[in-house]
């Protein structure tokens, strides 16, 4: 996929760069750069076993929503950040709705440290990310004929703040050494607000 000037849109990440940026010596480029380049719905499945029976329901429905995030590597500048949200509302008489959304960003990365890599993609991107996801749920809900479900922002840098603390006083009481090299697993669940529990 080219753009008007033939670059490669997946890959020039030169067009990510600061504009006005102080210029690289040499041609070397050592800025540190971080973006997303494209983003695309990976999968998106809504069921509604029990329409249009559902639709005369009358108890308050119950709401799970579930999340995770993931990422792999595409080559050494991109990786696909994944986030998998999963929204179930059931009441006593069954369940009335399952959306299960892969949302996923593109994200391209350049001359940066591994920790600052880790906290762009299992913090930043999904923050980026959310708004375009919570949207899509939205109107899947809809589009099944019930009331669209509206998430709250989900707090991605705290929660990837803390599981990174908890990975390392698990590894302290284990005797590892704390490394860089895996990431934090990311996931979680909500009572239907969004918000993590």
């Amino acid at each position: 996929m080219a753009d008007e000037q033939g670059n490669d849109v997946l890959t020039d990440l030169d067009n990510m760069a600061p504009a006005g940026g102080p210029q690289p010596m040499n041609g070397a480029d050592t800025q540190p750069v971080a973006g997303i380049v494209t983003q695309y719905v990976k999968d998106l499945s809504v069921e509604n076993p029990r329409a249009p029976d559902s639709f005369q329901w009358r108890d308050q429905p119950e709401m799970d929503v579930q999340f995770n995030i993931g990422a792999a590597k595409v080559n050494e500048e991109l990786t696909e950040i994944e986030l998998k949200v999963t929204a179930t509302s059931k009441t006593a008489q069954g369940t009335a709705y399952i959306v299960d959304l892969a949302y996923c960003g593109l994200v391209g990365m350049r001359n940066m440290a591994e920790d600052q890599k880790q906290m762009f993609l299992f913090a930043e991107a999904p923050r980026i990310l959310f708004p375009f996801a919570r949207r899509i749920i939205a109107d899947a809900v809809r589009d099944a004929g019930f009331a669209p479900l509206m998430l709250d922002p989900i707090d991605f840098n705290g929660l990837y703040v803390q599981q990174l603390a908890a990975r390392r006083a698990q590894e302290q009481a284990g005797g590892d050494q704390v490394g860089g090299e895996q990431p934090p697993q990311m996931g979680g669940r909500g009572d239907g607000t969004g918000g993590a529990n």
